[in-house]
């Protein structure tokens, strides 16, 4: 068996794509062609919203042209509906090519997101805080 000089591993032809411990390595700008933003209108996914898979989306012929990380997405949505953060970490991709994926899909028409509640309409942090210490009270 030969060594490899880089990981000191064995070598095996095509072995620079493929770690046995880590899996397949794929850069994550390749998985996003290079880019840091979802799509053209630049929509910001917050870390808490939800995405589900659109109510019409457009058909297999379509799905079928996706990348295979669009469609683990896809796949992921279709069975709940999730935050960006679980979709990120049930995909196990970095939180920024799934905001990448995502806004692909979005602009596809493949997913809706509902964006978190505004801070103006949460409750007062004071009130939670007087809720929790009456909860620790009981």
């Amino acid at each position: 068996m030969n060594e490899d000089s880089a990981g000191g591993g064995p070598s095996v032809p095509g072995s620079q794509w493929y770690d046995a411990d880590a899996g397949p390595l794929v850069r994550p700008y390749a998985m996003t062609g290079g880019r840091t933003r979802p799509g053209p209108s630049n929509v910001r996914f917050d870390l808490i919203a939800l995405v589900v898979v659109d109510d019409d989306p457009p058909g297999p012929a379509e799905e079928s042209l996706l990348g295979p990380e669009h469609r683990s997405l896809l796949a992921l949505c279709r069975a709940e509906t999730q935050s960006v953060a679980e979709l990120s970490a049930d995909a196990d991709l970095p939180v920024g090519v799934v905001r990448v994926l995502l806004g692909d899909l979005l602009e596809s028409g493949f997913v809706r997101v509902s964006r978190p509640v505004p801070p103006a309409q949460l409750p007062d942090e004071r009130i939670l805080r007087e809720v929790i210490d009456g909860l620790r009270a009981l």
